[in-house]
């Protein structure tokens, strides 16, 4: 009976440093480490297989990266498989390699969620590299904290540096855990609303693409108010004192910020009704482009020159814009030709609808149109009328290819292209005058002297 219960006893933990060295150069570490590298080679095949099972390959998915260990799915099953060994393997024998090995992979968890949530989430903001930096750090420093046995002490030391606030009590170790926690609920609530995104905005075209973009921007707006909150409530905030601030800031937002909160409206009020779309051709107070991307507060329209203007929404709202491809993405050409009068008026049209149908952008349905327009005072002028799809690939290099070929036609044929004629007037100084009158009445007076000769 006593050698059962000898034999069914657990483990002695493993509570010293000199303690955790004598286990770990017994030779039940190399059973850890094993197990611990099939857990990683288990986690790894996973995560493969997983990967060519998935439909489509996305570069900003947060569980899956460029490489099978890039993501977070994969540090995650190796903390998950190393957590479900170490609790059947502490059975047996004390654990050494596991003691170091689990808050290693933590802190990797740890450290690839923040890292690929604010990478997606913000893309190529500055403020994302400090913040992965801060966060490397803090999980390491947790790290060390936790195997060297450190942590409990300094926490239990920052417990007892407490202040009272009004009714209630705060300490700096409440404010860590605090924030560390608003801060794992903001990350959550970033990778829910960026997973959101991605889903909603994938294989999206045209129409349905602006409004997809007011449901993930509401989606990520409603959602960040939520984990706002209830970090809030994490930290300790009463939450029912923010009603009066939440009244206060109303009413700066109605008298201070008009203007700010009308951007913000009238951006939803785009997106939504899709009076303006991502991809459309505009021209907003004399500047013309294409919209490449509609914010919360403003819009992006890009000329073909590569200059970027940002406009607020509130304009597109309130004041007239001309939207060139509303309903239609077509965009009408013209260049207006002259040539002489005698030219054939059959032939030049041939030629210029000839020329229009040489360009590869140049639309055949509806096709290219030449008309006589008008009888000028140096030749007959023609207008010719073509249609475009791609506005967004430049308007002037399809008209100077246009002309080219136009030139280059007319010149083949024979037809000529005429020069302005002017009548030319010039002023003559009196003495010049008066010289050229007298040259003029001698010359008059020669002719009547030669006539009256017999």
């Amino acid at each position: 009976m006593a050698a059962g219960a000898l034999t069914n006893r657990p483990p002695s933990r493993i509570d010293t440093l000199d303690g955790w060295f004598t286990a770990l150069a017994q030779p039940s570490s190399l059973t850890e480490l094993a197990a611990l590298i099939a857990c990683a080679l288990l986690a790894w095949l996973v995560v493969r297989l997983a990967g060519r099972a998935r439909m489509a390959v996305d570069g900003t998915s947060v569980l899956f990266g460029r490489r099978v260990i890039d993501g977070v799915l994969f540090p995650l099953l190796l903390l998950s498989f190393a957590y479900a060994v170490q609790a059947l393997l502490a059975r047996t024998f004390p654990l050494a390699v596991f003691k170091v090995a689990i808050p290693v992979l933590l802190s990797l968890a740890v450290i690839r969620l923040g890292v690929k949530v604010l990478q997606v989430a913000f893309k190529d903001a500055p403020l994302v590299r400090a913040l992965e930096r801060t966060i490397s750090w803090l999980a390491w420093i947790a790290m060390v904290l936790w195997v060297s046995g450190l942590l409990p002490v300094i926490l239990d030391e920052l417990d007892d540096i407490k202040w009272k606030v009004g009714n209630s009590t705060l300490s700096v170790r409440t404010m860590i855990e605090g924030a560390l926690t608003a801060g794992v609920v903001l990350l959550i609530t970033l990778w829910i609303s960026s997973a959101i995104e991605a889903r909603v905005l994938r294989s999206a075209t045209g129409s349905e693409l602006s409004l997809r973009k007011a449901v993930s921007n509401a989606a990520r707006a409603v959602l960040m108010f939520v984990g706002l909150l209830l970090a809030l409530s994490a930290v300790g905030i009463d939450l029912t004192a923010l009603s009066v601030l939440g009244g206060a800031i109303g009413v700066g937002v109605g008298f201070g910020l008009q203007k700010l909160a009308a951007s913000y409206v009238s951006g939803f009020v785009m997106l939504a009704e899709r009076s303006v779309r991502i991809g459309d051709n505009v021209r907003v107070d004399s500047f013309e482009g294409r919209i490449t991307d509609i914010n919360a507060r403003y819009t992006i329209v890009r000329a073909p020159s590569g200059r970027e203007s940002i406009v607020p929404n509130e304009m597109f709202i309130s004041n007239r814009i001309e939207n060139l491809s509303l309903t239609d993405s077509q965009v009408l050409q013209s260049t207006v030709v002259s040539v002489g009068y005698d030219s054939d008026v059959e032939l030049v049209m041939r030629l210029l609808i000839e020329a229009a149908l040489k360009q590869d952008r140049v639309l055949r349905d509806p096709g290219p149109g030449a008309n006589l327009t008008n009888f000028g005072a140096d030749g007959l002028e023609f207008t010719l009328n073509y249609w475009m799809i791609d506005p967004e690939n430049g308007q002037q290099n399809l008209r100077s290819r246009v002309n080219l070929a136009i030139l280059e036609s007319l010149r083949a044929h024979g037809i000529d292209i005429p020069y302005p004629q002017r009548v030319v007037h010039t002023r003559l100084s009196v003495a010049e005058a008066a010289k050229n009158a007298e040259l003029a009445k001698g010359a008059a007076d020669d002719a009547m002297g030669t006539t009256d000769k017999p």
